[in-house]
């Protein structure tokens, strides 16, 4: 038979029955498996046609485990103009119980279908089983046993899986993924806050770093990792140990005293990945969402350099967990909502009655920021502050005798700590000096404040300090000045 080598010198359909004297059964059983395969994925039909109806899903394409359900619709559209936009035909992933143990793989069961039956043009009969080293995985490749070749039997059947342990099932010969929504070739993805297909408008980020070194060796709260809690990160650098506490008052890992090794342990619902570098990193890793609360510890064995840890919390959810956290002395930052807040538009004053004149515009209530240039200044904001970044501006919002910007970081100079893709950048006044244009892009060198009680963790530009528009001479300017702070 030679080496191995694709079987196309015909392609075999199921249906010729003139060809194969199948049993009642088989038969039975490949009409119940074939209402799906002439149904195809529908192309991209374009024009002022109008849809019926969705029908209503088919079976599912299998009899346990994971299968296809297909629902269609027809377009209807004047003769002579063009069709519908859309398909005419959705795939649904649909889950039935797990098959028993010992049940024959859909794939297996379509090739043994040939058992015994001439192919290849002669009357010569082999046994099939499937052969997943062709290129096309939802063709039905079936090796000859004890032969070193294979034929090709044209398509599998809807819903056959595109390899041993794949996610993606067969469809009309294409291997689809599940969005989602259920929906087979969707591309819907869930959010950070666990919606389909949402922006994650319905959570708060939730990201800080703990930095309280503590007065003892010993175990020492971190911080209250609340129920609904998705996408945890805890990461630290010491020889330090994190440490986990279930609602039940027990250790997941890392108590009494004793290290537990790295792997995944079961806690609120979610698996938790703990990992243990070589060098002194320590990670925790779930996705949640929790179904219980989870107490974050440090077994303190040094002196803390900083526990960095982040998740995304339900809204509804934050208020009880900042009550909570704070009722039991856990210092607490603000979270980080990922969205625009919009300033308050201000309606217009209405013209005087019988003035055809339009009233001159209010004068600015803000005077002039004072000049601010320099090497000096330039100097002595870049060396003592404790990030210098640029950014651009996103909005801009007065809160009391504050303002607070949204900036997105372009490119950072210098940190002290990790910072966001988006920050929060806060000034003193309703007319802070200097003040920074809305889209416009920036030099920025800011200052770390945290409150004396904790509760607070900001990064402030302080008056009259260093915030120049960006120019690639500002640039070079400000690389210069990294070189002349002292060591």
């Amino acid at each position: 038979m030679g080496n191995l080598r694709p079987g196309d010198v015909e392609w075999l359909a199921l249906g010729h029955t003139e060809r194969h004297r199948l049993s009642t059964c088989c038969v039975h059983n490949l009409l119940l498996l074939w209402t799906l395969l002439n149904c195809g994925l529908g192309g991209s039909a374009q024009g002022p046609g109008e849809w019926t109806p969705w029908g209503s899903w088919s079976r599912c394409s299998s009899s346990c485990g994971r299968g296809v359900s297909v629902r269609s619709r027809r377009c209807i559209w004047p003769p002579g103009l063009d069709t519908c936009w859309g398909d005419s035909h959705e795939y649904r992933l649909c889950h039935l119980p797990d098959c028993p143990p010992g049940a024959i793989p859909f794939r297996d069961l379509q090739c043994a279908l040939y058992n015994g039956h001439p192919v290849l043009g002669t009357q010569k009969t082999y046994q099939w089983v499937p052969f997943y080293g062709a290129p096309n995985q939802c063709d039905l490749h079936c090796l000859a046993e004890g032969h070193a070749f294979y034929h090709t039997f044209g398509r599998v059947l809807d819903g056959t899986p595109c390899s041993p342990g794949a996610q993606g099932l067969c469809v009309a010969g294409r291997c689809l993924s599940a969005g989602c929504d259920g929906l087979l070739g969707s591309d819907a993805r869930e959010d950070h806050c666990g919606r389909c297909g949402g922006a994650n408008e319905s959570c708060l980020f939730v990201q800080r770093v703990f930095r309280d070194s503590g007065a003892f060796a010993g175990y020492w709260n971190v911080t209250l990792i609340p129920e609904g809690a998705r996408h945890i990160r805890v990461a630290h650098r010491s020889r330090n140990h994190l440490a986990l506490i279930g609602v039940d008052g027990r250790h997941v890992l890392n108590g009494n005293w004793a290290v537990s090794p790295p792997g995944t342990y079961e806690a609120a619902g979610t698996r938790v990945v703990y990992t243990r570098a070589a060098g002194p990193e320590e990670t925790l890793r779930a996705a949640g969402p929790t179904s219980q609360d989870l107490l974050l510890q440090v077994l303190l064995q040094e002196p803390n350099p900083g526990i960095e840890f982040e998740f995304w919390l339900p809204r509804e959810r934050y208020g009880p967990f900042q009550a909570q956290a704070q009722a039991l002395g856990w210092s607490l930052r603000q979270p980080q909502p990922r969205e625009v807040e919009p300033q308050p538009a201000e309606a217009p004053a209405a013209p005087a009655a019988g003035s055809p004149r339009t009233p001159p515009p209010a004068p600015d209530p803000c005077s002039p920021c004072p000049d601010a240039r320099g090497r000096a200044h330039r100097l002595l904001h870049y060396c003592g502050g404790d990030f210098v970044f640029r950014a651009r501006v996103l909005s801009r919002l007065q809160q009391a005798q504050e303002t607070r910007y949204e900036v997105r970081v372009q490119l950072i100079y210098k940190n002290r700590s990790p910072l966001r893709a988006l920050e929060y950048v806060w000034a003193l006044g309703r007319c802070p000096c200097p003040r920074l244009d809305l889209h416009r892009e920036y030099l920025l060198a800011v200052q770390r404040l945290i409150s004396p009680d904790g509760t607070r963790d900001r990064l402030l530009l302080p008056h009259t300090g260093y915030a120049r528009a960006w120019s690639p001479a500002e640039d070079s300017r400000v690389r210069l000045a990294a070189r002349h702070c002292p060591a």
